[in-house]
């Protein structure tokens, strides 16, 4: 048996702004319904942001669970946070400016609507 991840789905009460986040950070296309944003990057399983008016936030990593998180490896972590921060993300961690002396290791982000993600030097 073969199992592959064809898909993530992302809740949100603003799907505008989340998918408009994603798209800028991965690129690709976007195909928009009334309650679901669908993301397909290259070389990536769709991210489907979802509709959910209720959605609050994950206080993570100060406070309860982050319900989950996606790492992306990248090739210039200081380009990649420019443009993460640039398309709307929250640096949590570490919350120091990247620099010659640290490129390399990774930084913890937050989505517009809160979802924690990594970008980790590859």
């Amino acid at each position: 048996m073969s199992i592959t991840l064809s898909s993530v789905i992302i809740d949100a009460a603003e799907i505008e702004a989340e998918s408009a986040f994603w798209h800028r950070l991965l690129g690709g296309s976007i195909h928009r319904t009334p309650t679901h944003h669908f993301i397909q990057a290259p070389d990536l399983p769709v991210i489907v942001v979802q509709s959910a008016p209720e959605h609050v936030a994950p206080s993570w990593p100060d406070g309860t669970s982050q319900q989950m998180h996606l790492d992306f490896g990248v090739e210039d972590l200081a380009t990649a946070d420019r443009t993460a921060t640039d398309a709307g993300a929250t640096r949590l961690r570490p919350t120091e400016e990247i620099t010659s002396e640290t490129r390399t290791g990774g930084r913890v982000y937050a989505s517009p609507a809160g979802h924690p993600f990594c970008l980790r030097a590859a």
